[in-house]
């Protein structure tokens, strides 16, 4: 059985998987093709990936009814996080494969209240 979020987070981890599959491109203008500064990137990154990840992810966990999510819908909301992090360390010419599960991803945002410092502390980058 699948959760009333199936939609977005199919939406959502597809979304991330191509921006993953594209991190490397050789065009000069980072994972997002916008020529931006390895900064402005991470911050997309995070404010525009994995942050909407995360939101759906505590929008669920917070919600009057709970929500239960399929192990598909936590395998894809998984792969998403970590496809948006190895994202964002791209931007710093970094390539990482990271594993972290959208609740530790999630319970770090509540902590810092800062989706690029959440992702920075996760992937230690940039150093």
């Amino acid at each position: 059985m699948t959760s009333d979020f199936e939609s977005r987070i199919l939406r959502l981890a597809a979304e991330a998987r191509k921006r993953r599959e594209n991190r490397f491109r050789d065009d000069g203008n980072g994972p997002d093709g916008a020529g931006r500064t390895p900064e402005e990137c991470a911050t997309a990154a995070a404010r525009d990936g994995l942050g909407p990840v995360v939101a759906l992810y505590v929008e669920a966990r917070t919600a009057t009814e709970g929500v239960r999510f399929s192990q598909r819908e936590m395998e894809l909301l998984h792969r998403a996080t970590n496809d948006w992090l190895s994202v964002y360390a791209a931007c710093y010419g970094v390539d990482i494969d990271p594993d972290f599960t959208v609740r530790e991803a999630a319970e770090l945002l509540v902590d810092t209240h800062d989706v690029r410092e959440t992702a920075a502390l996760l992937t230690k980058v940039p150093k």
